[in-house]
Formats: C-alpha cells, structure tokens, sequence
C-alpha cells in the first residue's frame, strides 16, 4: 500500500519546457526549493520585525516574487500569473479561467488582512486551500502555495518558527491527508461554505510535531501518555 509520498497532483499547460532532462530539472527544483523558502523566511522575519508599527498586509507581489524563486530558469512564466487554463491530474476540482487569477488572488489576499485576528493556523489554512483553489500559475503551484501559507502563519504567529521538518517538509512526504484537508474545503466551497477545519487539524498537528522535534533537539523530553505527570512534594 502506497504510504501517499510518492502521489501527486500536477498542472497541465501548453508551454515550453526551458529543461528537458528529468535530472536537471530535479536538480534545478531542489536548488530553487531552496532559495524560495530562503526568501520566504527572510520576507517573514523582515514583517515580523516591522509588527510593532506596520501591521503585515499580504499582497499578490509576495506571492508572485516567492513563485519566481521556485520557477526561475524552469518554467517562462516564473513570477508571472498562467496565460492559459490548467487541469489539474487525479483531482475533481477544475480551477478557475485564468483571467480571473488575478482578481481572486487579491480577494485572498484581502481576507488574510481583513481577517488578521484570527488564529495563525485558521490563516495558514484558508492560504493553503484558497490559493490551490485559485491555482494561478502555470507549473509550480503546490510549492509556491505551502511556503506562502507558512509565512503567514509564521508571521502571524509573530516569531520564527522552529524545528524540522516543517510544515511544507512534511506535506511533501506524506501528501495523503493534505489532498483529503483540500477536498473537504473545495466540496464546502462548492455548497457556498467557507470551512477549512480539516487543513487546520492538519496544520496543527504538523506545526505541534516540528515544534516537538524542536524542543527534543534542545534537550526536553516529551512526556509520556501513558504515564501520570509527576509532582512535587
């Protein structure tokens, strides 16, 4: 039985392939995989430095720019909205025409800033739902939504978040619960009901295990269920 780290979902779109080599665009990936969450976190530490006289406003041009690190030298279309419709593969759900991206992308955007006192898990959730929902690019869509997702939540958690393997680490090697946390939201989206419980269960399970293996690298010990809390005399 296939533990779901392998299965994926991919866009489809007519363009021009700037590598052809299945290894070299692995190896061009991985290395941009890299510098964009580089970027994502250097763009969260900046926002977080600035909270205490500029409240963060997430804009479409943090989402463009963070999609340009993951798809530089890859696709023609790095930073740049898709020109066309895609179709994503294995999923119901059918994305919105591209001339609608735009628009929608800032109806995102302006909900996570309308919203902002919210938790920081509710927010990291409807980001990751909506912008899959919206899929506005034409390849590198997943990438580009888990680290923007993250930002938010780590920005709006006000610190750095600890620990390994994050969030978008571990979506990446176990996607089985993260499609099933996007289908219950598309089918509530599709009844005219916003509900993103299901991603926020998995966030927050996800964000407790990467804090823990933070705190166990510092030397805690996790206590044990099954065992009674000690006391103090």
């Amino acid at each position: 039985m296939s533990n779901g780290a392998g299965e994926r979902r991919d866009s489809r779109a007519l363009v021009p392939e700037l590598i052809t080599d299945p290894l070299e665009r692995a190896e061009a990936e991985a290395a941009n995989g890299l510098r964009q969450f580089d970027a994502g976190k250097a763009a969260a530490q900046e926002a977080i430095e600035r909270l205490a006289f500029k409240p963060f406003k997430l804009r479409p041009s943090l989402i463009l720019g963070l999609h340009r690190e993951a798809l530089t030298g890859i696709s023609l279309f790095a930073g740049n909205y898709r020109p066309s419709d895609v179709e994503i593969s294995k999923s119901k759900h059918r994305p919105p025409p591209a001339y609608l991206v735009p628009e929608l992308v800032e109806e995102m955007c302006d909900y996570v800033n309308d919203n902002w006192k919210e938790t920081a898990i509710h927010l990291g959730a409807y980001v990751m739902w909506r912008l899959n929902w919206i899929h506005p690019f034409d390849d590198g869509n997943g990438r580009t939504t888990r680290i923007v997702s993250y930002v938010v939540l780590t920005i709006r958690s006000g610190f750095i978040l600890p620990g390994t393997p994050t969030i978008p680490d571990q979506i990446v090697t176990d996607r089985r619960g993260y499609f099933n946390a996007l289908d219950q939201a598309d089918a509530a989206c599709k009844e005219g009901r916003l509900d993103v419980a299901v991603m926020e269960e998995l966030l927050g399970g996800m964000l407790a295990h990467q804090l823990a293996a933070f705190y166990e690298s510092a030397g805690g010990k996790m206590p044990n269920a099954s065992s009674p809390p000690e006391t103090r005399s």
